[in-house]
């Protein structure tokens, strides 16, 4: 097994960290194990449509109908 050691944590981020892993009575150490290891699991499968990963983003909030607005071209109205 590999060593890893991160230098420059910030004393809020060390707390935080501290806190996580005594809710989820792990050390630290271990905590750090598992924060890694579960997003580093995530799949990044999300490449193509940039307005569908938005979409699928944002569906739990309901998303907004909007009424899209008529284009005019000079004095021509394209519909």
């Amino acid at each position: 097994m590999a060593t890893l050691t991160i230098r420059k944590l910030d004393e809020k981020t060390k707390a935080r960290l501290r806190i996580q892993a005594a809710h989820h009575g792990r050390s630290m150490e271990e905590e750090a194990r598992e924060i890694l290891r579960s997003c580093l699991a995530v799949s990044r499968s999300s490449k193509g449509n940039l307005a569908e990963t938005i979409q699928r983003r944002f569906a739990a909030f309901g998303g907004v109908k909007l009424e899209l607005p008529l284009r005019t071209c000079g004095s021509r109205r394209d519909v």
